[in-house]
């Protein structure tokens, strides 16, 4: 946040303003998804870009790793996986619809030292 507030090329921003409805894989039911922050960049070219950020720890942006027999930890992450490739997804479509891109950033996006 820090980071859009204090960067000119950030023309806008907001904060869980953009709401996707996507259909979760675990009880098939329609429900809603607050994409993290909604912005309006405009690159070194001139052009203006809109972007969907979702901020993820790094952990939940690959499958779990299955261990010899299931357990519950596996289980709940698996489950957490399943829903937030349904979310991304159904974030890219909408993106994609109206000419924005998508984007997940992680701790290795945030803390970059080139960032500050």
């Amino acid at each position: 946040m820090n980071w859009m507030d204090n960067n000119p090329s950030v023309l806008r921003w907001g904060s869980e303003e953009v709401v996707i409805i996507y259909t979760s894989p675990i009880d098939g039911k329609k429900h809603r998804y607050y994409v993290d922050f909604y912005t309006e960049i405009k690159d070194k070219t001139g052009k203006i870009k809109t972007i969907l950020i979702e901020v993820k720890p790094k952990k939940q942006c690959s499958p779990p790793k299955k261990p010899d027999k299931p357990t519950k930890t596996f289980i709940s992450e698996s489950k957490t996986w399943a829903v937030n490739q349904a979310k991304w997804e159904a974030a890219k479509k909408v993106a994609e619809s109206r000419g924005w891109e998508f984007k997940i950033i992680t701790e290795d996006t945030l803390f970059k030292k080139d960032n500050k």
